[in-house]
């Protein structure tokens, strides 16, 4: 099984590297209920519904959702 909070900790780093994504500071996956919340330091906080995502689909959604 894939290690969902990892992926999105690994994610972090390259989102930021991104123009869209430089003011990302964090991912946090909630298994309860299959969510990804997205932290700006900005103080925005957004939510992606990642529910029965594979890893690589997972990825896809956080970026679509967050955007």
């Amino acid at each position: 099984m894939e290690d969902k909070q990892k992926i999105c900790d690994l994610l972090v780093p390259v989102l930021q590297e991104t123009r869209d994504f430089q003011e990302l500071e964090s991912l946090k996956y909630n298994k309860d209920n299959e969510t990804v919340v997205a932290t700006f330091w900005y103080g925005a906080v957004k939510t992606a519904n990642v529910h029965m995502d594979s890893g690589t689909s997972m990825i896809r959604d956080i970026i679509k959702q967050i955007r």
